[in-house]
């Protein structure tokens, strides 16, 4: 499977294509593909086997013959000329004053969604605007008025907060760039439970992103958590120790120390290779 492509858009909007032709394509290439109804220009997120791994994580379950079939029906028809791309530079340049245009007819119609963001196909033949919304949105009269404006196919599509953030991209509360929009293959559903097996305050103010959704990272280094814990004594448990008995006040796994609080009500912070040493003693005495 050689010939299966990752081509991304604007975004971090990303497909999967073929690729019939002998002429090698590399990371990075602008490239010409087909389209429902047209042509689009992307840029090649990733050749061959990297390209197939993607493709089934975004399929699911699938086995990577039936991900290739379902998601790279079509294929990338020509690499893109020069004149091409500076076409599709072009038309993202104009697409700020598309999506001003379009939030001052969603005023006029009075509908309760956001715009979010507008992108050109390449052929100009189809205009895809992004928008969020608390509920269903009955926007048939505006696409009617944009398609006049535009002289060109409309489609509404309507994204979560999430989708949203990996669009427009941004920083986040770490001073990086969000994960969801730079290297994050795809967004997994995020409960308070991660936020309370990690040790982590419970206001949602505080472990939540940019989007106004709980952090993704909560979801992608909770195993990593779980699997340190694993290595420590439980809040709370009775371990034994060189001056006697002592319950587990908190563990630090970055650290690797443990507080503990004595039954004479000292405290004491310990190396976790240390109280294993001294519980070990202590059974063995």
């Amino acid at each position: 499977m050689s010939d299966v492509l990752e081509i991304v858009f604007k975004g971090n909007r990303k497909e999967y294509f073929r690729w019939p032709e002998a002429e090698p394509l590399g990371t990075g290439d602008a490239v010409i593909v087909e389209v429902d109804r047209g042509q689009d220009l992307g840029r090649v997120g990733a050749v061959g086997e990297p390209a197939v791994r993607k493709c089934v994580r975004a399929c699911g379950n699938c086995s990577a013959a039936d991900a290739v079939a379902q998601k790279a029906p079509r294929r990338v028809l020509r690499r893109a000329r020069p004149d091409e791309v500076r076409t599709a530079e072009h038309l993202r340049g104009t697409e700020d004053d598309v999506r001003r245009k379009t939030r001052e007819r969603v005023l006029q119609h009075a509908l309760p969604m956001k715009v979010t963001d507008a992108e050109w196909q390449w052929d100009r033949r189809k205009l895809t605007i992004y928008f969020t919304a608390d509920q269903r949105v009955d926007f048939r009269a505006l696409v009617r008025d944009l398609a006049s404006i535009f002289r060109t196919r409309i489609e509404l599509r309507q994204i979560g907060a999430r989708d949203e953030a990996r669009r427009l991209d941004g920083i986040g509360r770490c001073g990086r760039q969000l994960c969801i929009s730079s290297w994050l293959p795809e967004s997994r559903p995020v409960s308070l439970s991660l936020a309370k097996d990690q040790g982590l305050s419970l206001n949602p103010l505080q472990i939540s992103g940019p989007c106004g959704r709980l952090l993704c990272c909560l979801r992608y280094e909770h195993e990593f958590y779980v699997e340190s814990r694993r290595r420590f004594p439980k809040e709370g448990k009775m371990v034994p120790t060189a001056s006697g008995p002592a319950r587990v006040l908190a563990v630090d796994i970055f650290r690797e120390r443990v507080t503990l609080r004595t039954d004479s009500g000292e405290t004491r912070v310990m190396p976790l290779q240390q109280l294993r040493q001294e519980a070990e003693h202590a059974r063995d005495g």
